[in-house]
C-alpha cells in the first residue's frame, strides 16, 4: 500500500504508518499539477488544506482507496463524488476539539474582561480600571450552533461556569442541551459556531440571521470564515446589535488557510482589525502542541484501519 502526504505533518503520523508496512512518500513541494501527475501510483493521500481535491483530480487518481485530512474539516475534497468512486473521506476531528473549546473560551474571557487591551494600555503606562471593568460570563446563556467533536468540547469546559447551555444541530436528533433556534434568537448572551463550510453554512451569519435576535449577543467563530458574512457583521458591530467579536477564522484567509488574500483587504477587514471590541487569531484554535500529536495518532489509525479493510 502506498499513500503520499502533500502537506507536512506531525512525524509521528508516517513513522505509525510505516511501521505498519505503508510506504509512504512525500510531495510537500510539489505543484498540484505535478502531484496529478502522480496520484494514480497511491492507495491514499494525505492533505490539510494545500489544495482542493475536486472532481478533475479524483478522476485522475485510479487506485485511490481513501483521502484523509489531519485536521477537521473537509471542505476542500470533494466528498460527494469521492463516495461515488468508492473512495472513502476521513478527518481527525477528535484530535483538535479540546484545543479549540479552549481557545474559544480563552478568547471569551479575554474580550469580554479586556484583557488585551488592558494589557497594550498598561505596557504604554497607563492605569485604567474603571474603563476595563468586564463582564462576568457566568449566569449568562451561551448559544451553540453545531453539536460534534468541538460543540460538545466547548460545552465541557463551559460547565464550570454557571451558564447555560442553548444547543442546536440540524442534523442530530437527539443531543444534550438541545433546543432550537427560536430559543437562541429569543435567549443567547453569546453565539459560537461550531459547523463545517458546506453551502448551507456559507454565509449562515447575515444581516437577517443577526437580526432575529432579540437583544445584542457576542459572537465567537472558530469554525470558518465564509460562515461570516464580513460586511453584515461590520455593520452590526456598528450599531452594536453584536456587542463584541472572537474570531480566528476570517472570511479573507486564502485556501491554504496560510494568509490573508490582500486584495480582499476591503475597509470592513480593516474595521475588524482596529476595533477594541474585537479579538482576532490567525486560524490557531486548533493548533497546539497536544492536537498535533493527537491528529496524528487518530489519522494514522483511522489509515491503518481502512487499509485494513480493504485487504480483509
Amino acid at each position: 500500500m502506498k499513500v503520499l502526504f502533500v502537506d507536512t505533518v506531525n512525524p509521528l503520523l508516517i513513522k505509525t504508518l510505516e511501521s505498519a508496512k505503508i510506504l509512504c512518500d512525500t510531495a510537500y513541494f510539489k505543484s498540484k499539477k505535478e502531484i496529478s501527475t502522480i496520484i494514480n501510483q497511491y492507495d491514499g493521500i494525505v492533505i490539510r488544506s494545500r489544495f482542493e481535491i475536486d472532481k478533475s483530480f479524483i478522476d485522475i487518481a485510479k487506485k485511490l482507496k481513501f483521502i484523509a485530512r489531519a485536521g477537521s474539516g473537509t471542505e476542500n475534497i470533494d466528498v460527494e463524488y469521492a463516495i461515488t468512486k468508492n473512495i472513502s473521506c476521513f478527518n481527525a476531528a477528535e484530535g483538535n476539539r479540546q484545543a479549540v473549546a479552549e481557545h474559544a473560551l480563552g478568547m471569551i474571557l479575554a474580550l469580554i474582561n479586556n484583557i488585551n487591551n488592558a494589557n497594550l494600555e498598561v505596557k504604554k503606562g497607563k492605569w485604567n480600571r474603571e474603563s476595563n471593568r468586564g463582564t462576568e460570563i457566568s449566569g449568562k446563556k451561551i448559544g451553540i450552533i453545531g453539536f460534534g467533536n468541538n460543540g460538545k468540547a466547548f460545552t465541557n469546559l463551559l460547565k464550570g461556569f454557571d451558564v447555560t447551555i442553548l444547543a442546536y444541530d440540524k442534523y442530530k436528533e437527539e443531543y444534550d442541551y438541545k433546543t432550537d433556534m427560536k430559543t437562541i434568537y429569543k435567549e443567547a448572551d453569546f453565539l459560537s459556531l461550531h459547523v463545517p463550510l458546506t453551502n448551507e453554512t456559507k454565509y449562515l451569519v447575515n444581516d437577517n440571521f443577526i437580526s432575529k435576535f432579540n437583544k445584542p449577543f457576542y459572537l465567537i467563530n472558530t469554525s470558518r470564515g465564509k460562515c461570516v458574512d464580513t460586511k453584515a457583521l461590520v455593520k452590526n458591530l456598528e450599531n452594536k446589535q453584536i456587542l463584541g467579536a472572537c474570531l480566528d477564522v476570517l472570511e479573507q484567509e486564502k485556501i491554504s488557510f496560510e494568509k490573508l488574500a490582500t486584495k480582499n483587504n476591503t475597509k470592513d477587514l480593516s474595521y475588524l482589525l482596529e476595533a477594541k471590541n474585537v479579538i482576532l487569531t490567525p486560524h490557531i484554535a486548533g493548533w497546539t502542541k497536544e492536537s498535533d500529536i493527537k491528529i496524528a495518532e487518530i489519522l494514522s489509525q483511522k489509515i491503518i484501519n481502512q487499509l485494513n479493510s480493504i485487504k480483509n
